[in-house]
């Protein structure tokens, strides 16, 4: 009886909601405010003659018969579950928010759980919000999408159509960059086991119109597949195409938050009045703005990111391009600061999880769309690439004479050839350095003078490698793992691995546990769903003696200290290291 008077009187104080469009956000502001967004796009994939319900349709003015709570707007959005019950919540196309209205997403349950906001994603300008997904409504078996919805006004409508299912992170097609030559597609799920890629031939690009036009996939490689544009004049280029993969065998069109983008624009080749004008230099007009560029995938490294900067400027670093894989600390203005001091940062939101090997492999072909790097770098940034043979370090003395003044800086530079190198077996497309593992050394919080000065104890052997590429040289099917791509040797490229007299990187890994256990809860690999399930545990990627859970061991401060090595430490000691007021710091402390 309680609960259908319960009920009676819930359906009696029911209320309307309103459904409106707005759009925008502004770049400088972590809040939006009012302002138009242009190719602002959710995408819409339509198939009449597939499996509709692997389709992502958009959730669009959907409302629902809701108790005792007023809303203001309700937005149409499409909604992807990440790992640990957390929702991308994705707006749809010409959609205003304003900066003064709270975000909620709201469940079928009728539950409410707050919605952040958690940035603009590039090329669609879509603006994303995350949120959790109530404890109650996770034990259900199929999760449908919530509504993005702002609580202020009694302005209500009534609507009971059904919502769509939540698109799973991992079995999605998440981004899509189209070159002079195709389109590149990048999906969780279809190539879902380490060296086990469908064969192409099992593949088609999906581009949604009417009934779906196809192009056959190409290439299939970890989560890359390349397929050929298809004809402009199938295309309604006045519309949002959506995109997607056809597993042809399966009869499924896989998820897709993606769309297509035409082909762009060839890029200007050097003519006969160029060749005229500038001679014998006209092929410096085709060659790219910097040589040295830096990559990586971050997440919350506001407090590491000044030291990692300020070091590989110095060693030759032109240009650092940032994946941000959902930052939420002070990222953006450190990296605004930066930009202030002259050096030149660029980032990306790259919000998928779990994908650091496409993010990589996208770097390439955002690097070669603009026409950026000859050579880029891939490393962490808590690694750092440098040569033991750039001069005498302290009192040590290990490798030569040679000492450098405090202005004097080795470049990373002379490790590469500075024209293709031609060697007997074939030019130098990458180059590789073994990496040294660095323990937590005694700290228990984040050394103030920063990782290179506070980490200086390590394992005794090198692990592993991480390279500086050609970007050239990179196959066209763009695979990558552990910082370190496959090159085109049919065009004659080979890769090269320096000795550790010559060069080295400094990874410091295993540092101070608070700071550890970040990394451990985030590991980016593609084919591990979640580092702390009881899977794959001899993989090199696990932290040895650790087990499945970010639980501290009570030698944790001691673990991974083999050998005593300042070498690293002397050398930015000598070369950043500052005598001020308040006693000696280094370049990067701020504190």
């Amino acid at each position: 009886m309680a609960i259908l008077l319960f009920a009676a009187f819930t359906l009696h104080l029911s209320r309307k909601s309103v459904s409106t469009w707005q759009p925008g956000y502004n770049l400088d502001e972590r809040r939006p405010r009012n302002l138009n967004v242009e190719n602002h796009v959710v995408v819409v994939l339509h198939n009449n003659t597939k499996n509709n319900n692997n389709i992502v349709n958009e959730f669009s003015h959907q409302s629902r018969h809701v108790s005792s709570i007023n809303y203001k707007q309700i937005f149409s959005t499409v909604s992807v579950l990440l790992p640990d019950w957390e929702i991308l919540v994705i707006v749809s196309p010409n959609t205003i928010l304003s900066s003064y209205d709270e975000f909620n997403c709201l469940f079928r349950s009728d539950e409410m759980t707050p919605a952040r906001f958690s940035g603009i994603l590039p090329y669609t300008n879509r603006t994303t919000f995350k949120c959790d997904l109530p404890a109650r409504v996770r034990r259900r078996r199929i999760f449908s999408q919530p509504m993005l919805v702002t609580v202020t006004t009694e302005d209500e409508i009534q609507d009971q159509s059904p919502a769509p299912e939540l698109i799973r992170w991992n079995f999605m097609v998440y981004e899509s960059f189209s070159t002079e030559d195709d389109v590149v597609l990048f999906a969780k799920g279809v190539n879902h086991r380490q060296g086990y890629d469908r064969p192409p031939t099992e593949l088609n690009c999906v581009f949604q119109i009417g009934d779906g036009i196809r192009t056959a996939v190409t290439s299939s490689v970890q989560e890359v597949f390349r397929c050929p544009h298809p004809d402009p004049f199938d295309l309604d280029l006045n519309s949002r195409i959506g995109v997607s993969l056809e597993i042809i065998a399966e009869n499924i069109v896989v998820p897709s938050v993606a769309y297509y983008t035409p082909r762009p624009n060839s890029k200007p080749k050097p003519n006969y009045v160029a060749v005229h004008e500038f001679g014998p230099e006209v092929h410096l007009l085709a060659q790219p703005k910097y040589f040295l560029c830096a990559c990586t995938m971050v997440y919350n490294v506001a407090k590491f990111l000044r030291e990692w900067v300020l070091y590989n400027s110095k060693v030759g670093v032109e240009k650092f391009i940032l994946y941000d894989n959902g930052s939420n600390d002070d990222l953006e203005g450190i990296i605004k600061e930066l930009n202030e001091e002259g050096y030149n940062i660029s980032t990306l939101l790259w919000i998928w999880p779990k994908t650091q090997e496409a993010g990589f492999s996208h770097s390439i072909l955002y690097s070669k769309s603009k026409n950026l790097c000859t050579w880029t770098m891939y490393v962490d940034v808590d690694e750092f690439m440098y040569s033991p043979s750039w001069g005498d370090i302290g009192n040590e003395n290990l490798y030569g004479d040679h000492i450098h003044s405090k202005n004097d800086f080795p470049s990373l530079k002379s490790m590469l050839p500075q024209e293709h190198g031609h060697f007997k077996d074939g030019k130098i497309g990458q180059v590789s350095m073994r990496c040294l593992e660095f323990g937590p050394s005694g700290q228990r919080q984040h050394p103030i003078e920063g990782v290179t000065q506070g980490y200086t104890c390590r394992r005794k052997f090198e692990q592993r490698h991480k390279s500086i590429v050609l970007v050239e040289a990179v196959d066209s099917g763009l695979w990558n793992v552990i910082h370190h791509f496959q090159v085109n040797e049919k065009d004659g490229f080979r890769a090269m691995q320096l000795s550790p007299e010559e060069g080295l990187v400094n990874h410091y890994k295993y540092q101070a546990w608070d700071e550890f256990k970040g990394k451990f809860r985030r590991r980016v690999s593609a084919y591990v769903v979640d580092w702390r399930q009881n899977e794959n545990p001899n993989s090199k990627d696990r932290t040895p003696g650790l087990g499945f859970e970010a639980v501290e061991p009570n030698d944790w401060t001691q673990r991974f200290c083999e050998i005593r090595d300042q070498r690293f430490k002397l050398l930015t000691r000598k070369w950043f290291g500052l005598f001020t007021q308040n006693g000696f710091r280094m370049a990067w402390q701020t504190s």
